[in-house]
C-alpha cells in the first residue's frame, strides 16, 4: 500500500507525550493503546497526525480541512465524556465523506446498546441469556420470570465498569441492593440477565461483509478462590496484581476442531446481524453441556499490543503492523452512503 495520510482520533488526555520513555516502567500508561496505533503506523510508512477530542468537533473539521487525511483511524470511544456519543464521532466523519476505520455507525449503536442486542439475537435465534431492564427513577421490583443466580450490569457502560463479584446475586433482596448500587454510582438504566457458568471466551473478527475468524481465544483463572464466579470483572481486567495474583491470563482456547467450526459460525451469524464492519469482539461463554451463549459484542475493542484482539490475530499469523494495515485497507474498502452515492453518478 503507498504511504498515505492517517488523522487518528482519541481522547484529548490520551494524546501520547513526546517523550514516552520517561513515563514509570512499572506502569501500563492509560495511552498505551494510542502509543501502539501511532508507532505501527510510522512502522509501516504512513504520515501520521494525532487529534485530542473531547467536546469540540469543530476539531475534527479543522484537522480534516488542513491534514486532508486519506483516511481516519478512530480510537475515539466516547465525547463528551459519553461513550454513548462514542457513534456520532463516527457519524460526522461519514458526514464529512472521509474514510475510517472501524465499524459503522449503525453498528457501533446496535453493539453498545446491550438491550437491543439481546432483542435482535432473540429474533434471529442465536443464544443470549435471558433478561430484565429495570430502569433508573423507577421502583427496583425484581423479576418473577427469570432463574437466579443472575448477572447484574449497566446497560450501557463497557470495559467491566461496576462489574465485580457483587454483580452475581442470588436472592431479589441483593439483587435490589445491587440494582440501587449502579443506579446511583453510574446513572444508567441496569441490565439483569440469568448468570451462565460456563468457560469465559472471546471470537475476534475482522472483515466488512466477507469475514475473518481468529483462533477462539480464552480467560483462564488458575489460582482462583472456591466459589468465586469466574467473570471478568474490573479488577481481572484492569489490575495486573490481581492478575498476578490469581494466574489469570488469556491465550488460544483448548476445543476441539467441531466446537471452534461452531463457535465461530455463531460468531459471523452475530457480526451480520448486528451489520458490524471493519472489526469485532465477541464476548461468550460457553456452558458446561457445550452450549455457545454471546455475552457482548464490542465493536471498537482495544487494539493494543498486547491486548487479546491482537494477541489472537498474532496467533493467525499476523504482525501487529500488519493487523493495522489489515483495518486500514477494510476501512478504504468501506462503503457508507456518500459512496454509493457517488459511484451512482
Amino acid at each position: 500500500m503507498k504511504k498515505l495520510r492517517v488523522l487518528t482520533l482519541m481522547h484529548e488526555d490520551l494524546v501520547p507525550p513526546r517523550d514516552p520513555d520517561s513515563f514509570a516502567e512499572d506502569k501500563i500508561p492509560p495511552w498505551k493503546t494510542e502509543y501502539d496505533i501511532l508507532y505501527a503506523l510510522e512502522a509501516l510508512g504512513h504520515e501520521t497526525l494525532p487529534v485530542g477530542v473531547h467536546d469540540d468537533l469543530g476539531v475534527i473539521r479543522r484537522a480534516i480541512e488542513t491534514f486532508d487525511p486519506h483516511i481516519v483511524f478512530n480510537v475515539l470511544e466516547e465525547f463528551h465524556g459519553a461513550t454513548a456519543y462514542g457513534q456520532a464521532v463516527v457519524t460526522y466523519v461519514e458526514l464529512m465523506r472521509r474514510a475510517y476505520t472501524g465499524c459503522n455507525p449503525r453498528g457501533l449503536i446496535l453493539a453498545h446498546d446491550k438491550v437491543l442486542t439481546k432483542k435482535i439475537l432473540t429474533y434471529h435465534k442465536i443464544a443470549t441469556p435471558r433478561f430484565a431492564v429495570l430502569g433508573r427513577g423507577r421502583a427496583i421490583r425484581p423479576p418473577e420470570d427469570l432463574c437466579y443466580p443472575l448477572f447484574v450490569k449497566s446497560a450501557f457502560e463497557d470495559a467491566s465498569l461496576g462489574i465485580s463479584q457483587k454483580s452475581i446475586v442470588q436472592t431479589p433482596e441483593k439483587l435490589i441492593e445491587r440494582v440501587h448500587f449502579m443506579h446511583e454510582t453510574f446513572g444508567t438504566d441496569v441490565l439483569v440477565e440469568e448468570y451462565v457458568e460456563g468457560r469465559e471466551l472471546y471470537l475476534a473478527l475482522i472483515g466488512n461483509t466477507r469475514l475473518e475468524a481468529f483462533p477462539v481465544w480464552e480467560m483462564s483463572f488458575e489460582n482462583w478462590p472456591e466459589g468465586k464466579a469466574r467473570i471478568a470483572t474490573e479488577k481481572v481486567k484492569w489490575s495486573y496484581s490481581y492478575q498476578v495474583k490469581h494466574n489469570i491470563q488469556t491465550g488460544p482456547a483448548d476445543l476441539p476442531a467441531a466446537k471452534q467450526k461452531q463457535i465461530v459460525r455463531i460468531g459471523k451469524e452475530i457480526y451480520h446481524a448486528l451489520g458490524l464492519s471493519g472489526y469485532a469482539r465477541l464476548d461468550l461463554r460457553l456452558d458446561p453441556q457445550g452450549k455457545v451463549w454471546l455475552i457482548e459484542a464490542n465493536a471498537n475493542p482495544d487494539l493494543a499490543h498486547d491486548e487479546d484482539f491482537s494477541k489472537s490475530a498474532t496467533a493467525a499469523g499476523y504482525s501487529y503492523e500488519q493487523l493495522i494495515q489489515r483495518i486500514i485497507k477494510l476501512g478504504l474498502a468501506h462503503k457508507p452512503a456518500w459512496k454509493e452515492a457517488l459511484a451512482a453518478g
